[in-house]
């Protein structure tokens, strides 16, 4: 048998959270988890489920009825949306410009659905001629695409062109909003999204747990009359309307702590005002983002496709990506990340999400990423991207 394992006190390192995500963690997020546990039935935790759900709406910016947290990461959510959604023998169209639309591909096969492709290049948004074009010739049942790339550091434009070519073909909307709930501008009901998914860790400054999930009546009324139930247990939506509708009977042990943050969280964004959070989003990474261009740097999405919440920086020549990675961590603390699939080694991924997007984390960012660049020979000037984030923020 082993023996007893000698585990001392848990004490992590303090960082400064600048990554993909997770985002830094409001303080006040961490004192809502510190609070006693109830029961996922008990009468004041119903009433904390109801919060959530009102939350959530203001939030997505939905009337939605069926706008839930799912139980799990961000994945989760999109599981959920994808093998409800898409049944055995339907047609999903999915992008090819990101690393996530692979993800939608990938989960969609498994639901049993045909995956066909609007192909755009990783670093461009999709082409609303080309999504004609791919609805044209494939007739999809299901059109799926992802509204804030992580991978690329790409928004996509023109949504409510995108969706009423969907619509005019009698297709369901999936929107990946990760990387954008919260952060960027997102109106699920006014651009006709059928339903949208996303992570509490990244905009929302919410560890991972209790991710958020809003579907239209429309929809709904696909996903309950489906011929065979959804493949997962734990995501069947049918089965979860139980716990989150009217009834609020048991399907599972909520994450009730998880669900508390997301709770208070959402909160802090109401406090705010959605509408002036999309705009410090934007005020917070337009400094960095001209620190970085002062500097010497590059974006790697375009201005008009930029996207706030997450910075994709080229890599300088002459600097190998994980160096500079690995000398912000050991030398300030600070977390950035490199990049996925077609861009791996090519790109910085720098977070400006939720709580970490405020000046005292962009100033330092930015001190700290001129000074990595440096000590790696990059031919970069510290001085002018200090000074071009500085004059940012002081306009502010």
């Amino acid at each position: 048998m082993p023996e007893k394992p000698d585990v001392g006190e848990l004490t992590p390192p303090d960082r400064t959270l600048m990554g993909p995500g997770p985002s830094e963690v409001h303080p006040r997020v961490l004192r809502a988890m510190s609070t006693p546990l109830v029961g996922h039935l008990d009468p004041s935790f119903i009433d904390i489920m109801n919060d959530v759900q009102d939350l959530l709406r203001y939030t997505f910016r939905t009337d939605n009825q069926w706008t839930i947290p799912v139980s799990g990461t961000g994945s989760a959510a999109m599981e959920a949306a994808i093998g409800n959604v898409v049944e055995p023998g339907d047609t999903m169209l999915v992008p090819t410009n990101g690393y996530f639309g692979g993800r939608m591909e990938q989960m969609a096969t498994r639901a049993g659905g045909e995956v066909v492709h609007v192909d755009a290049p990783w670093g461009e948004p999709l082409d609303p001629a080309d999504v004609q074009d791919a609805f044209d010739e494939h007739q999809p049942d299901v059109f799926g695409f992802v509204h804030a790339e992580t991978s690329t550091g790409v928004l996509q434009p023109q949504v409510p062109e995108l969706t009423s070519i969907a619509h005019d073909h009698d297709a369901f909307v999936i929107a990946d909003t990760v990387t954008s709930l919260g952060g960027v501008e997102l109106k699920v009901d006014e651009w006709d999204i059928d339903v949208a998914y996303s992570g509490p860790q990244k905009c929302l400054s919410c560890p991972p747990g209790a991710s958020p999930l809003t579907l239209s009546d429309r929809v709904m009324d696909k996903v309950l009359s489906r011929e065979e139930p959804a493949r997962s247990w734990y995501l069947d939506l049918s089965l979860l309307e139980g716990y989150w509708g009217s009834d609020r009977s048991y399907h599972h042990t909520a994450p009730i702590t998880n669900v508390y943050a997301l709770r208070e969280a959402l909160r802090l964004v109401a406090e705010e005002g959605i509408e002036n959070r999309w705009e410090r989003h934007h005020e917070m990474a337009g400094a960095l983002k001209a620190g970085v261009e002062a500097m010497g740097g590059e974006m790697n999405a375009p201005e008009e496709f930029w996207l706030p919440s997450l910075n994709a920086v080229k890599v300088p020549a002459g600097v190998t990506d994980t160096d500079v990675t690995d000398y912000l961590i050991d030398q300030y603390d600070l977390e950035i990340a490199t990049g996925l699939g077609d861009l791996d080694g090519d790109i910085f991924r720098i977070g400006c999400m939720g709580y970490s997007a405020r000046p005292g984390n962009v100033s330092y960012l930015m001190g700290a990423l001129g000074d990595a660049l440096d000590s790696q020979g990059a031919d970069v000037d510290v001085e002018a991207g200090l000074a071009a984030t500085a004059a940012k923020l002081g306009e502010q």
